[in-house]
């Protein structure tokens, strides 16, 4: 029987992973849906049997000392192979699943947390402090899932290796392939006395405070990414990310549209007939706006970067002031042939109501103004 170093062509100190990188090349090469000829057919069965008996720490070692590890007469392609070994050959590992024992620390899953703010906030930006209810790491165990000062020991069905093989037979013989461990769940080890606190998890829910910033600019739906800020994986793996997602409350006085506010401003008859100054009172504080006389009910007028700021880029929205007139009730004997003697002044004693056109009015100012004209 050749050496199976030799077989390999790997020293007698190669490392796995060296062992595992021959057998690939080799197996590539000579396996029978490849290379048809009888001499392939035989050199891939005595590398078969080379890797299965290097890549088995156990049968490696009583191979080195000069032992038989299959047993009399065990050499050879029919003795047992890892099917799992011909897979990762020919489609570069993992096709049947992971190999060997699995860490027991995972990342974290996502966390998603909703935020309300004012439209202030939302306008200028600020820091908010928020409350997380989230897993973080147990301070018990420190992760390790066992009770402080047991530990964990190797597991005794499948020697720490996380995975047992079973040896089935086919036309090519006894074909050995590798599944999960059941007693350990494929980690290798087994914890016999877990943590208290955190049940063998190596993490606890906790509530925590966060201060997160909130940029200018958000507006309802809008989400933060805060990295590395969601649960943490089991193990006291690698934390996820948390997610706040913004909610803009509704404002008593402006409405937002986009990137620019709206306001409403209520005036007299006699101060939009005449033009006037008032004073409003924006998210800047006090401003000015001019009143043009003749102004009538729909007409806007607008305070250029007076709205919200961009969430990306510079400068802010507009604030937009739509005008209502209001026309006067409950008029005294004195305001009422005051009136009288203006509309007979204007020749309005009897007016005539006429359908305003298209473009015009009232309603061709509320039609271009959701049309964004």
């Amino acid at each position: 029987m050749s050496d199976h170093y030799e077989t390999l062509g790997v020293a007698r100190d190669a490392t796995p992973e060296e062992i595992k990188k021959a057998y690939r090349r080799l197996a590539r090469q000579l396996h029978p849906d490849v290379n048809s000829g009888p001499e392939a057919e035989e050199e891939f069965k005595n590398v078969s049997a080379a890797y299965d008996v290097l890549s088995d720490p156990a049968k490696r070692a009583a191979y080195d000392r000069g032992g038989d590890p299959f047993g009399a007469g065990a050499a050879g392609f029919g003795q047992g192979f890892s099917f799992t070994d011909i897979m990762d050959a020919f489609f570069g590992g993992g096709a049947t699943g992971e190999r060997g024992p699995r860490s027991r620390q995972r990342r974290g899953q996502d966390a998603l947390i909703r935020v309300q703010v004012d439209l202030r906030d939302a306008v200028f930006g600020t820091e908010k402090e928020i409350s997380v209810d989230t897993a973080v790491g147990c301070p018990t165990c420190h992760g390790d899932g066992a009770q402080p000062g047991t530990g964990t020991r190797t597991c005794d069905v499948c020697g720490g290796r996380g995975q047992v093989q079973h040896v089935q037979r086919s036309f090519m013989g006894n074909v050995m392939t590798s599944r999960p461990c059941t007693t350990c769940q494929g980690f290798g080890t087994v914890i016999s006395n877990p943590c208290i606190q955190c049940s063998g998890e190596g993490r606890v829910r906790s509530r925590r405070s966060l201060t997160i910033r909130i940029p200018a600019g958000v507006d309802t739906g809008t989400r933060i990414q805060l990295a590395g800020e969601g649960e943490v994986g089991a193990g006291n793996g690698p934390a996820g990310d948390l997610y706040v997602e913004i909610a803009v409350a509704n404002h008593a006085t402006f409405v937002r549209r986009g990137d620019d506010l709206h306001a409403t401003v209520a005036l007299p008859m006699t101060a939009a007939a005449l033009g006037t100054s008032i004073t409003l009172e924006t998210l800047d504080g006090e401003q000015t706006l001019d009143i043009e006389p003749g102004t009538q009910s729909g007409q806007v007028t607008t305070l250029r970067g007076f709205g919200v700021t961009h969430l990306r880029g510079g400068g802010r929205g507009d604030l937009v002031v739509h005008v209502e007139v209001n026309t006067p009730r409950n008029l005294d004997d004195e305001q009422r042939a005051l009136l009288q003697q203006l509309a007979v002044l204007r020749g309005e004693e009897r007016p005539e109501g006429r359908l305003a056109t298209h473009g015009s009015g009232l309603f061709g100012r509320l039609r271009d103004a959701l049309s964004g004209k």
